[in-house]
């Protein structure tokens, strides 16, 4: 799978499990760390650890698994390293603090993902 794919569908499986304010920026003139950074909140801990879970999950069927991950069994700020793309999954508070869209976003590079209009109609 190309990155930005891989980017657009680790999004959509946040929105799958109601994350918040999903976010995903083209980097890839900005930094060398990654292309795509995925940006996303979940408003509990468990919430945090079950919307990672769940990208991995959506991404391993497709046979694509992070390199790294970090910050899981805490629950507040999880990194889920696919090399190309980096998926961010915070806490209400720690996303605040951190602001990483600020850093990371030109105002141009956001993804325009369509998501499942179907769910959007249920909530």
């Amino acid at each position: 799978m190309k990155p930005r794919e891989i980017a657009e569908l680790a999004a959509k499986a946040l929105d799958a499990k109601r994350a918040a304010d999903i976010v995903a920026l083209h980097v890839e003139s900005m930094t060398v760390i990654t292309d795509y950074m995925v940006i996303a909140t979940g408003h509990s801990v468990p919430q945090v650890k079950a919307l990672c879970e769940h990208v991995e999950e959506e991404l391993a069927k497709v046979d694509v698994f992070a390199r790294r991950r970090e910050g899981l069994s805490e629950g507040r700020w999880c990194v889920l390293d696919y090399g190309d793309v980096m998926v961010h999954v915070f806490h209400e508070q720690d996303r605040e603090y951190y602001q990483l869209e600020r850093l990371w976003s030109d105002g141009t590079n956001a993804l325009d993902i369509a998501y499942d209009e179907s769910k959007a109609e249920q909530a």
